[in-house]
């Protein structure tokens, strides 16, 4: 049975354009929908359009600014959507396009800005484009819209060079005329080559679809890998993650991560988006350092690019202070705003990463044979990493279900398991279906938790999740659902996406780092003692219960309004 709940009125004045230099994007709280595991609309254990259409109330409640859609296009589901078939047209697993008409109508209504994901490194192997290309054969213009070479080897019998995929194995295939294709993923996702200018204008044609049906921007996936080095020269470390190499070889040019061609497609985009009114990209760029990603947001190209440096950054006062200052500097040298995020669909939940010391490698996951973490610490941190960087200026990206403190599932059984990565490696790496697992709604109303009206789940939650439901932790206070619509309220009123930072020494010690944001200080105390708090009015803590004696515990983070 559903809650039923308050819808907030729409701000007259939130979905008008914005002024030069305030505008929504620089300090927007952006909320991703991982639309198979978000709700079920229609009880077939599929997130849907409709489930989500359903829920948008409480995403209204919750208070955010804009939805970022992982993709929902027609796609064989390969790699969950990451592989598209057709970039115009909504999956039948998601609905249909009146469906996601219906859902933009009432984002909009209700003041929550739409932003769709686009996947332009590579497409489907069953998108026409593709299948075109292997009808027509050698020397094709159809084959000069993907990545075909020939061999190496006396009869071709070798791949073109050592690159290998980032999901395991090859990055290249071979087909029955003896070419073979690049894919830097998995061999259904062919990389498109992005030297033919037919793919520009391809994608432009795809941009302006989503724009004309009033989409507020996009996210743009893999932005980083659209274009490799001429000659496609061999890597020299055979290091396919997506941040490319090694710490140590962090100066060195990868030959298909951040090429500097990727500008010119990035100015591209940003022409196109200059047609309309108000709309912003933000640009997937796993770059290994943060001055390399703040290249993709300098004038005319994209408006935000992911922060991984933060993302990657450790509960650690120098270790965070570092981080802040560097974006700052990097991000704001070229007139952008930082953006700061914490979890995403391809990445460990943050409340199960900071349980441990060793965070396993981006993109291994986490399963039953790993050791398990310490739930209960990372519960406490995960929400003293939120608290800080909602206080923090520019914007901001939430992953579904963080606002109810979900855990990673870690406990997973193979069968279950969908990821690319799973397969392609023979399970040495679990993958990422941890993070993707359905959202619990409401506790103990059937095997799902409320997820479907079924109990039917694509994958299964874990026992744990019950606990987490958000109609257990709706108008609880101390829960971490009501800690985040009250950091989102605050920042919002006082607007602290855009406002004042400066580093406060004055109220920092030994174990604590504070920041005062527009007459907010914000104080995180990394432990281990108790550390007395300022004067002032107490507008948020993560500590449910503050001490009589103003104190703030380790791993608790306040915000206060200075006296």
């Amino acid at each position: 049975m559903k809650l039923g709940h308050k819808l907030l009125p729409m701000s007259e004045n939130l979905l008008v354009p914005s002024a030069p230099g305030k505008e929504w994007w620089r300090s927007a709280v952006i909320y991703q929908i991982y639309p198979r595991s978000f709700a079920d609309g229609d009880g077939d254990g599929m997130g849907d359009l409709k489930g989500i259409t359903e829920r948008m109330g409480e995403l209204q409640e919750l208070g955010i600014d804009a939805i970022w859609f992982s993709p929902f296009f027609k796609s064989p589901q390969k790699d969950a959507g990451y592989d598209v078939s057709d970039y115009k047209d909504i999956d039948p697993l998601f609905g249909t396009l009146a469906d996601f008409d219906a859902m933009l109508a009432k984002a909009t209504s209700m003041g929550i800005r739409v932003i769709v994901d686009l996947v332009p490194n590579h497409s489907s192997d069953q998108h026409p484009l593709f299948q075109a290309a292997l009808k027509a054969g050698k020397g094709s213009k159809e084959r000069e819209m993907y990545m075909f070479r020939e061999g190496k080897g006396k009869n071709g019998e070798l791949p073109p060079n050592n690159w290998e995929s980032v999901f395991g194995g090859p990055a290249w295939t071979q087909i029955a005329d003896g070419q073979w294709y690049l894919h830097i993923f998995d061999s259904s996702q062919p990389d498109f080559n992005w030297d033919n200018p037919r793919v520009i204008e391809e994608f432009e044609s795809v941009l302006r679809f989503w724009l004309d049906r009033g989409v507020a921007g996009f996210r743009i996936d893999v932005a980083h890998g659209m274009v490799k080095e001429p000659g496609l020269p061999d890597v020299v470390e055979n290091n396919s993650t997506m941040t490319g190499v090694s710490e140590e070889l962090k100066d060195y040019q990868h030959p298909f991560w951040g090429q500097p061609g990727v500008h010119e497609i990035n100015k591209r985009f940003r022409k196109v988006l200059d047609e309309y009114q108000d709309r912003a990209m933000c640009g997937e760029a796993w770059l290994s350092t943060i001055p390399k990603m703040a290249q993709w947001v300098r004038p005319g190209e994209y408006h935000q690019t992911f922060n991984f440096g933060y993302l990657a950054c450790p509960w650690d006062k120098q270790e965070l202070r570092d981080v802040v200052d560097e974006s700052l500097a990097a991000f704001g040298g070229v007139g952008a705003p930082s953006t700061w995020v914490l979890s995403n669909h391809d990445t460990i939940r943050h409340v199960t990463r900071m349980a441990y010391d060793e965070i396993p490698r981006q993109g291994d996951g986490i399963g039953p044979d790993s050791p398990q973490p310490d739930e209960a610490r990372g519960q406490r941190v995960g929400r003293a990493a939120s608290a800080f960087m909602l206080g923090l200026p520019g914007g901001a990206y939430i992953y579904q279900g963080e606002e109810l403190g979900l855990p990673e599932h870690t406990t997973l059984e193979g069968k279950y398991r969908q990821d690319p990565t799973y397969f392609r490696t023979k399970g040495k790496r679990v993958g990422r279906d941890g993070c993707r697992v359905p959202l619990p709604w409401e506790a103990h109303t059937n095997e799902s938790n409320g997820f479907s009206s079924t109990g039917a789940s694509w994958l299964p939650q874990p026992d744990s999740y019950k606990r987490y439901a958000r109609d257990l932790q709706r108008g609880v206070p101390g829960s971490t659902l009501e800690l985040y619509k009250r950091l989102l309220k605050v920042r919002k009123e006082l607007n602290l996406g855009g406002g004042d930072f400066r580093w406060a020494p004055e109220l920092s010690s030994e174990t604590s780092l504070a920041f005062i944001n527009s007459g907010v200080a914000v104080i995180a105390n990394f432990g281990p003692d108790a550390v007395q708090l300022p004067a002032g009015e107490v507008l948020v803590t993560t500590q449910v219960d503050l001490t009589a004696e103003h104190e703030l515990e380790h791993d608790q983070v306040v915000w206060i309004k200075l006296a």
